[in-house]
């Protein structure tokens, strides 16, 4: 990498502050994560990237400071969302940082040898998949896909069918809750039924919380709005912004397709909610009912 253009330059500065910021993440983990393995992978990790950045320094011959919004970004996530999602997330970073690296490959040794660390970096991230949240995923899954569908489609039903939002939002509150009970309860009973490692209480807590959390986001509109026909739309939006936000996570942290996923759960609430939206205005008509 002789006689080195001043956009050269430039661009192996942007290759140096990506590697000391990752550094200093990458290092923020080590110090979080639980399970020595865990801690040893991660400041491997951190300690290569400062190597990394030691040699993008003899090429632009200053040093760069690191990106301290990254640096929170990342660290802020882990905590939020655990260290897994975090990583993941910082690995599909690697992954496009690899990609600039390849169209150098051969220039010299070191930069062959930087390549080499990001193809075994990111070997290393996926052993890192060892965290108690993403061992409950199913139960989560379960909460919140029983709670979506179950609710949404009461919704539809219970709009057209009672007409008065007050109504609606008591008949779905104790419908919900008693589902959520209902699911926890089931979940425990299938879990401690199980031979694997997973905790029935955790699993059922993980359940019930999920299918609660569902249950609020869909009746809110209707504790806030008086038009039945803005809330049931509005209670549609709050079920596929969940769904959209939890398939992200999940097709992060586990390497799963989103699309399809998302797809699958959209389409079965909107299925179902129709099917109720029918019988609901069926019923009201058939039976008379006014509120």
């Amino acid at each position: 990498m002789n006689q080195l253009t001043d956009i050269d330059i430039q661009r192996i500065a942007g290759f140096q502050k990506n590697e000391i910021t990752e550094h200093h993440i990458y290092d923020n983990l080590s110090k979080r994560v639980s399970g020595v393995r865990n801690r040893r992978i991660l400041t491997q990790i951190a300690s290569d990237e400062l190597r990394h950045y030691e040699v993008w320094k003899r090429f632009t011959g200053r040093d760069v400071a690191p990106n301290r919004f990254r640096i929170w970004f990342y660290s802020m996530i882990s905590i939020l969302f655990g260290f897994t999602f975090g990583i993941k997330l910082m690995e599909s970073g690697e992954m496009k940082a690899q990609d600039i690296y390849m169209r150098m490959e051969g220039a010299t040794s070191e930069v062959n040898s930087i390549i080499r660390d990001e193809e075994e970096h990111e070997q290393a991230l996926i052993t890192l998949l060892d965290e108690e949240r993403l061992q409950y995923t199913g139960s989560i899954v379960l909460g919140l896909n029983d709670a979506l569908v179950e609710l949404t489609g009461a919704l539809a039903g219970l709009t057209f069918a009672l007409q008065n939002t007050s109504v609606v939002v008591v008949t779905a509150s104790i419908t919900g809750f008693a589902a959520a009970l209902s699911m926890a309860a089931s979940e425990y009973l299938s879990t401690k039924s199980e031979s694997g490692t997973r905790n029935p209480v955790k699993a059922s807590i993980y359940t019930g919380i999920a299918y609660i959390f569902a249950v609020t986001v869909l009746i809110l509109p209707y504790l806030i709005f008086q038009n039945l026909y803005l809330c049931l739309g509005l209670a549609f939006a709050g079920a596929m912004a969940i769904i959209a936000l939890f398939n992200f996570y999940i097709s992060v942290a586990q390497g799963v397709p989103f699309r399809s996923r998302f797809l699958e759960m959209a389409g079965l609430i909107l299925v179902v909610a129709g099917i109720s939206f029918a019988a609901g205005l069926g019923i009201r008509m058939v039976f008379g009912i006014e509120v």
